[in-house]
């Protein structure tokens, strides 16, 4: 059967009080449309539409860059939900078979519950369905009102409600299937005879059972999927529930994660069985964990490749490459570009960025390494500057295998290092270093006698330097 989804997302959000759409907000690696988006793809419609309308422009590039087969159609003046959808049949033009319609801002729907919803109202052949769930507080929600054989008389909004209306538990979750062709009639025969003076979609339902048409209720297992965003109260308490549900999903998929509550995956990331997550973990966007992989504590990971058996604590990445064995910090800093080769190792105050280092090579502390190729079996003293910026231009240093650089080493770009080589401490290398050779780059040292005596005379260095030279006289 033909499918199509239409996306209401052009409510302007003012509770949010902020520039930015509400549907476009972050939750755990989506937006909140973009999670909608997600849930909705499973089934496999021919079409899918959004409306669009406060802050247009902005929303239309998002979906243009998340989801780029979604068209969109423009509510220029929000007259309701029942007004949007007809926008939008409008500009879809000819329809059969199943709509789906959604609000954009219900994140936590599962892609089954909403497979379960349009199968049933298919297998019924009803001419609209409602997905529906019992909360313990229906407040500010439309209300499912049944007849007394228990099937669905209409569906009320809160503020047309009467007291005993408002007594039902029984919510509408803004989420529908509709016959095309009932859809497109129905839709026709609306009016604004309400509190608010708009057009509401869920008017349709009192038309079909009015005049006879078949409507059903599908009611939500967990309510939860049913919620949505109006201020950033409800977006923090939506971002903890879905943390909750990514987090049991990992759990019961094999992985360990020892503080559930400080752990925060995005639903863009993947981790593998086997993996253990520590407490004060955040891992987003395209970010994969490998298995056994140990991360944590205190560690951010952002669209960051971890490889098999690797560990990471108290450290930051972007876009990185983390290799199978490898060991990163406490306190390291991977910036975009850096990839660190099977069992290396990035230690404690060490800052990479677009630099790759080879197999087994380790940068163990105080250093700061950019734009540089790192060979294999290569050790990196502590201190060591790659002078990668000229302050117009970036150039590339290149050190080769089995190379050992001492305390104090700085590189300036672009040069390159042969394997097998060593710099002595507190060099400045700015020429290349053959393969074997010892580079030696610092002022020879001169030690001028009595300086002190002569230049500070009555501190406390002065007399302890004349204590130490009396104590020498006199073992001599």
């Amino acid at each position: 059967m033909t499918r199509t989804v239409i996306v209401l997302a052009a409510g302007e959000g003012k509770r949010m009080k902020s520039d930015l759409p509400k549907m476009l907000h972050p939750l755990l690696g989506r937006s909140l449309v973009g999670h909608v988006l997600t849930a909705a793809a499973p089934l496999g419609a021919q079409r899918t539409l959004a409306v669009v309308g406060n802050r247009a422009d902005q929303v239309t590039a998002h979906l243009s860059e998340i989801a780029p087969d979604v068209s969109t159609a423009l509510q220029a003046q929000q007259n309701g939900t029942g007004h949007a959808v007809r926008i939008a049949i409008e500009a879809l033009g000819e329809l059969d078979g199943t709509v789906v319609v959604l609000n954009g801002d219900v994140p936590l729907l599962r892609a089954q519950t909403l497979q379960d919803l349009v199968e049933a109202h298919e297998s019924a052949g009803a001419a609209a369905t409602v997905l529906g769930a019992s909360v313990p507080d229906p407040t500010g929600l439309g209300r499912l009102v049944r007849d007394a054989d228990g099937g669905l008389s209409r569906i009320v909004e809160e503020r047309d409600a009467t007291p005993e209306q408002r007594a039902i538990r029984e919510i509408n979750a803004g989420i529908y299937a509709f016959d095309a062709a009932a859809l497109r009639t129905a839709l026709a025969k609306l009016t604004t005879d309400n509190d608010q003076g708009e057009e509401y979609l869920t008017d349709v339902f009192e038309l079909f059972v009015t005049q006879g048409s078949p409507v059903r209720v599908h009611l939500a297992g967990d309510a939860a999927e049913t919620l949505g965003c109006n201020d950033r109260a409800e977006l923090a308490s939506l971002r903890a529930l879905l943390r909750d549900r990514i987090n049991l999903d990992l759990m019961r998929s094999g992985v360990t994660i020892v503080d559930p509550a400080t752990t925060w995956v995005d639903a863009t990331v993947t981790v593998e069985r086997d993996a253990l997550l520590e407490p004060n973990v955040q891992l987003r966007g395209a970010t994969s964990v490998a298995t056994g992989a140990v991360i944590g504590p205190d560690v951010t990971l952002i669209d960051t490749v971890v490889g098999e058996q690797a560990q990471v604590v108290r450290a930051h990445a972007v876009q990185a490459e983390i290799g199978p064995n490898v060991s990163v910090g406490p306190y390291a800093y991977l910036r975009p570009g850096a990839r660190i080769g099977r069992k290396g190792k990035v230690g404690t105050f060490v800052e990479i960025k677009n630099a790759s280092l080879g197999e087994g090579t380790k940068v163990p502390h105080l250093t700061y390494v950019g734009d540089a190729t790192i060979g294999e079996q290569t050790n990196i003293g502590a201190g060591n500057l790659f002078a990668n910026y000229s302050g117009s231009t970036k150039s590339h240093t290149v050190i080769g295998s089995h190379v050992k650089t001492s305390c104090d080493t700085t590189f300036v770009a672009p040069v390159r290092i042969g394997d097998g080589a060593y710099t002595a401490a507190g060099s400045v290398i700015d020429k290349d270093v053959p393969a074997g050779a010892l580079a030696v780059a610092r002022a020879h040292q001169r030690n001028i006698e009595g300086w002190v005596r002569r230049s500070r005379p009555g501190s406390a260095a002065a007399e302890a330097a004349e204590r130490a030279e009396q104590a020498t006289s006199e073992e001599g």
